[in-house]
């Protein structure tokens, strides 16, 4: 059994336990259910900021521990500043994330993704409670069908939806319900990494839509490449957080990209 697979089969517990804890009725009833949403997608197309999603992760099943002293608000409130997204790992176990993580984000003004293994309508309904602005899917735990069934409830609570493809097979789950497709260089079974992988699947991609690399971006020069071959996106986990300061890193990182894009 490969990560990827050993997450999803922990996270169909959890999913079933939380069901019996808060149902949805009481979800309903919270004050975000009722938000409406910010759209990635716009922020993406600002030229203002940098298309960069920056992400707030305390460890990782590959790396283990990357940073448990940084504080949410501390770290988010630096993304926000330039970030045109900021991504919320809110799986406990494998991530060290947790829901409360993201409504501790919310109070910055741009969009916030869910960064989770989405394995049950339920979840999105959850993701919608906490103030959540956008999902992700990812193609290599849902059949096509799924992730046209997901994408639409999301769509229909308001939110925006990122699907995450990581090889050409996962082409056939792109639909019209999604709105960015995010092509991740890593490898989701082996957890090994290839920047080329975006390169080689975006010509891919409807040109349509907006296209989002993710993982094993680390550097400017990377980022530069990406945005000349056509990415609008930039999806960046550790690079931030591996930092004993992400704040001052991601504030640093952004003055280097402005430079190179001048």
């Amino acid at each position: 059994m490969n990560i990827l697979e050993k997450i999803v089969v922990h996270k169909k517990v959890e999913v079933q336990g939380r069901k019996l804890k808060k149902s949805v009725a009481a979800m309903e009833k919270t004050d975000y259910f009722s938000r409406d949403c910010l759209s990635l997608r716009q922020f993406l197309a600002d030229s203002g900021r940098t298309g960069i999603i920056a992400e707030f992760k305390r460890k990782s099943p590959s790396k283990g521990v990357i940073n448990d002293i940084a504080t949410v608000k501390e770290v988010t409130a630096a993304y926000a500043t330039a970030a045109s997204g900021i991504s919320v790992l809110t799986d406990e176990i494998f991530f060290g994330g947790t829901m409360e993580d993201l409504q501790e984000a919310r109070f910055n003004q741009v969009p916030l993704l869910r960064k989770d293994f989405m394995i049950d309508e339920y979840q999105i309904l959850e993701a919608k409670s906490i103030g959540a602005d956008v999902i992700l899917l990812i193609a290599a735990c849902l059949s096509p069908a799924t992730v046209k069934q997901f994408a639409g409830l999301s769509r229909r609570l308001g939110m925006e939806v990122l699907l995450e493809i990581h090889n050409e097979e996962e082409l056939g789950h792109i639909c019209a319900e999604v709105d960015m497709v995010g092509i991740n260089n890593r490898n989701l079974k082996t957890f090994e990494v290839d920047i080329n992988t975006s390169l080689a699947l975006l010509e891919k991609i409807p040109g349509y839509m907006p296209a989002i690399a993710e993982s094993g971006i680390s550097n400017v020069d990377t980022i530069v490449t990406l945005h000349r071959a056509g990415f609008r996106g930039f999806l960046i986990g550790e690079n931030f957080m591996k930092h004993p300061k992400p704040a001052v890193a991601f504030a640093d990182f952004v003055h280097q990209l402005k430079t190179k894009l001048v």
